[in-house]
């Protein structure tokens, strides 16, 4: 079972315990559900993508933040790098979290948005330079030098960063969650995820490029994987710094003009 635990801050009404009803209807069949309403924390044990469990928190009305994971885990902010090289509409995030104390792989699970509908090549790279964008993220991570290949390969056959593939819909949303047997969350902190322009042809090409990247095009967005809090550790609910809310962070720029707001 690749369940996850998951935790989310909610903005609650007054009314806390109308606003834990609904919140239980909504979430009813997606997995154990855990609500402190009192302290405007959500917690639920699920096979579905955070996005999802996100959605039906908020299609009660009440703004949500991810706060945590359960397990070891890791996140990687999609075109955050400031770079001028990068600033394409594409965003999003991508998560990486364990999912047993044994070493069983690392549930990927995130949502990208502002793709072109289909598939699109998703690996991750050797390192976390974004000091040129995307192109200076080094090759795709490989510490056994194996050939490209499938997520399904073995491990002789594959990228350890060889992750297959996204698919965008038609109105270019990519949401995903799978598990990789191949990753360790303390390999990849630091190094970048990137997604390309094309599909990756998993190694199956037949020009000798398919073996090194599978033809998959372009770098067309990255971000650098660290280390994110787990269940009940980020508390968080004002910047000090400059007064911006929990849930007006997620529209608000990281720096500079618009970040701030009076104290």
């Amino acid at each position: 079972m690749d369940s996850t635990k998951i935790e989310f801050a909610v903005q609650m009404d007054k009314d806390v315990k109308s606003c834990a009803d609904k919140l239980r209807r909504a979430l009813q069949g997606i997995g154990h559900v855990d609500i402190d309403a009192t302290e405007g924390r959500v917690i639920v044990q699920t096979t579905a993508p955070w996005s999802e469990v996100q959605d039906k928190i908020e299609s009660t009305g009440r703004r949500a933040v991810l706060s945590g994971f359960g397990g070891q885990s890791a996140v990687a902010l999609i075109n955050t790098t400031g770079c001028v090289v990068d600033r394409t509409p594409v965003q999003g995030a991508v998560r990486f979290t364990t999912i047993t104390d044994k070493h069983a792989g690392v549930v990927v699970d995130g949502v990208v948005d502002g793709l072109e509908p289909g598939l699109h090549g998703f690996h991750i790279h050797e390192s976390g330079d974004v000091s040129n964008g995307c192109a200076s993220v080094g090759n795709h991570y490989n510490p056994r030098n194996s050939p490209h290949g499938s997520p399904n390969a073995d491990a002789a056959e594959r990228h350890a960063g060889d992750l297959g593939n996204i698919r965008a819909d038609e109105t270019g949303r990519a949401t995903f969650r799978f598990v990789d047997p191949a990753l360790d969350i303390w390999e990849i902190i630091g190094r970048a995820i990137v997604i390309t322009a094309n599909a990756d042809d998993l190694g199956c090409g037949s020009n000798p490029q398919s073996r090194i990247d599978g033809n998959s095009g372009e770098r067309i967005a990255c971000g650098i994987i660290a280390r994110s809090a787990g269940i009940l550790q980020n508390f968080k609910r004002i910047c000090a710094c400059d007064g911006v809310t929990l849930w007006d962070e997620r529209n608000k720029p990281l720096a500079g003009k618009g970040r701030a707001t009076k104290l």
